[in-house]
């Protein structure tokens, strides 16, 4: 692997492919729109590199901690004793007696990790509400083969895409399939977010890829629907098939409960993906039900062994007693004591809001904190050994090889199989382009030709 990134940045080094292959990058995203707000989507000129072994472990991990993080939503579907490990809102509860129609709650999603080492991968979050992204990648992979650093460099390498988009709309037209009770009748679907989310542009992305696989689809703001005479209607436009990339907080906090989505969802009047129980692993509790001692007898003896290696160690933060590798722990007094290890993470939000990263922050910060995630639902996760990857970037006339923090984010689709990966990249610890900084680039999978 080294020896590809070696090669891909001594082709840019040399002649003028640096600069042609920026104006490049930079007509190419203008043409298609791949902007975060105003923000290039990607702002490096190399893709990320896995080799098939990479691939197919992450893959193998992915599916066998799966069942595990099923396990967990069955029990809390079925027991709201132990559903209370999840710091469900009130409300979130409510809907979760809304039938779906389909039998997975969240039937496109996404893991958050790192690989830490070749054979040492973490997830840290898991995104089962809107996950986004998979336009993104997409696109830029097909601008990549675009570039003249990049057609050179195939010379030498056989480089192939991981595409992301299929796996969404095989999910999405599975769950439509099961809610209809037919695969004859074809969804209408709207794209359903707030018109000004930085994200929109990708909603657009879709919207092509959606009528050109023949499906009629339309991107919706929440505030333009209706439900009258049993149909949710955008203006004229009947809709049937919800592609959710509204966060549901968002969509209550502004229409409440009797919003025309919560009512057509509620009687069965539309399909709508991902379903509000996606609300119960969305939540990052789900990660310290997995690793709480307290909770080992859910798990087989193969899904222990996974969490132990995949999930860092999390709980939600409140006082109680608790253990860490294995020695006894008070876990407040032991979470103020060890901010270097620690990370503290809103149960229930994205883009990296509320994130506090221990090692980052003086003493008296970190225990403030403390004090705030006691009394608001918060989780505290160890601390993932970050790694990093030189990428080349062009600025001011000049390349610069940068090392640059990265993660590995493989799409789920049923909560059944891994469909692509999309990658980010940063300079800063916090690895997520809602948050203000870093930048998305293509997964491609590689060999020596």
């Amino acid at each position: 692997m080294s020896d590809a990134v070696s090669r891909y940045h001594d082709l840019l080094s040399s002649g003028g492919l640096a600069a042609d292959s920026q104006g490049q990058l930079e007509r190419l995203q203008e043409s298609r729109g791949l902007f975060f707000g105003t923000r290039p989507v990607c702002t490096v000129l190399r893709p990320r590199f896995l080799t098939p072994g990479q691939y197919g472990f992450l893959r193998d991990r992915v599916k066998v901690l799966l069942p595990a993080f099923q396990t967990a939503y069955d029990r809390a579907m079925a027991d709201p004793h132990f559903r209370k490990q999840f710091r469900l809102l009130d409300w979130e509860d409510e809907l979760l007696s809304v039938e779906p129609g389909f039998n997975h709650p969240s039937p496109t999603s996404r893991f958050d990790s790192f690989f830490v080492s070749e054979q040492d991968l973490k997830f840290t979050e898991f995104n089962t509400e809107t996950p986004a992204g998979a336009g993104y990648s997409d696109a830029l992979s097909d601008v990549f083969y675009g570039l003249p650093v990049f057609q050179e460099f195939q010379r030498q390498y056989d480089v192939k895409p991981i595409p992301d988009k299929p796996g969404v709309l095989h999910a999405l037209l599975d769950a439509y399939a099961q809610w209809r009770g037919n695969r004859t009748d074809p969804p209408r679907i709207a794209i359903l977010d707030w018109r000004e989310v930085p994200t929109f542009s990708e909603f657009v992305l879709f919207y092509d890829y959606f009528r050109g696989m023949g499906i009629e689809a339309r991107n919706v703001d929440p505030r333009e629907v209706e439900y009258t005479d049993g149909k949710l209607m955008c203006g004229d436009y009947h809709i049937t098939l919800i592609y959710k990339r509204v966060l549901i907080s968002e969509l209550i906090e502004r229409g409440g409960l009797d919003h025309p989505v919560v009512r057509a969802v509620r009687d069965g009047a539309v399909c709508m993906a991902n379903t509000f129980r996606c609300k119960i692993l969305f939540k990052k509790a789900s990660f310290a039900v997995l690793s709480d001692e307290a909770n080992a007898d859910l798990f087989t003896k193969d899904q222990l062994a996974a969490i132990r290696d995949h999930i860092p160690w999390t709980r939600v933060v409140e006082e109680r007693k608790s253990t860490i590798d294995g020695g006894p722990i008070d876990l407040i007094p032991y979470i103020a004591a060890n901010k270097d290890r620690l990370v503290l993470k809103p149960n229930d939000d994205y883009g990296g809001k509320g994130i506090v990263l221990g090692w980052t922050v003086d003493q008296p910060i970190w225990e403030q904190a403390v004090r705030q995630a006691v009394e608001t639902p918060y989780v505290v996760q160890r601390k993932v050994n970050l790694p990093y990857e030189p990428f080349a970037g062009f600025e001011n006339g000049k390349l610069q090889v940068i090392p640059r923090m990265l993660d590995t984010n493989p799409f789920v689709a049923f909560g059944a199989h891994m469909h692509g990966c999309l990658t980010r990249i940063s300079t800063e610890a916090l690895l997520n382009v809602t948050a203000g900084g870093g930048s998305t680039v293509p997964t491609f999978l590689i060999e020596e030709r």
